[in-house]
């Protein structure tokens, strides 16, 4: 579509949604805007390997969607990053009963290094570092608020708006999360940003 670059910075992400309901091709403007903030926020919770499936599947999602977008939202960013902490809960809740029907099997078969296999193949997948086995031991509420609020840089406001819950919920959740981590990793910097208080 030739322009639309120039033409695409002069509106706002509602604007095009709504243009690429007639042309679907407007809506890679919407990607292109949003692409690195959705990825880093799956990369963050479930690592890279993951981060590009999420993120690929966050704008798939979008599109079909995209007739549903409140239009009173001129960003789409808190709109496609509560769909990426959707999929990302999603994502770790699959993993957990994979690890526990993997378990179930190794218990039921007689070679020993069988089972050590599989939990060190799940492990592997399931988390890459110390800090992802702390953020999965999260509850994925508390889990989608952590990885908002660190990766984004997302004032409360902000995540409350993104998970559409009220903001007191936003800082109960992150209270809880940081105790929660602070048991799993020691001592978290408790200094919290001018524009949270």
């Amino acid at each position: 579509m030739p322009g639309w670059g120039t033409v695409a910075k002069e509106h706002t992400d509602s604007e095009l949604i709504r243009l690429s309901l007639g042309d679907p091709d407007v809506f890679a403007h919407v990607f292109t805007r949003h692409y690195r903030s959705v990825f880093g926020l799956a990369a963050a919770g479930l690592g890279r390997q993951a981060a590009e499936d999420i993120a690929g599947e966050v704008f798939l999602r979008a599109f079909a969607n995209r007739h549903r977008f409140d239009p009173t939202y001129h960003s789409a960013r808190p709109w496609l990053l509560g769909i990426a902490s959707n999929l990302i809960q999603d994502h770790r809740r699959r993993t957990a009963r994979q690890h526990r029907a993997y378990s179930r099997i190794a218990g039921e078969l007689p070679t020993a290094g069988f089972e050590q296999d599989v939990a060190a193949r799940v492990d592997a997948a399931a988390a890459s570092s110390v800090l992802h086995e702390a953020l999965a031991a999260l509850r994925p509420e508390q889990a989608a608020v952590v990885l908002l609020y660190v990766t984004a840089d997302h004032s409360y406001q902000d995540i409350a708006d993104i998970l559409e819950i009220p903001i007191g919920t936003v800082r109960s959740r992150l209270s809880r999360a940081r105790q929660k981590l602070r048991n799993s990793l020691g001592p978290i910097d408790e200094q919290v940003r001018d524009d949270d208080e």
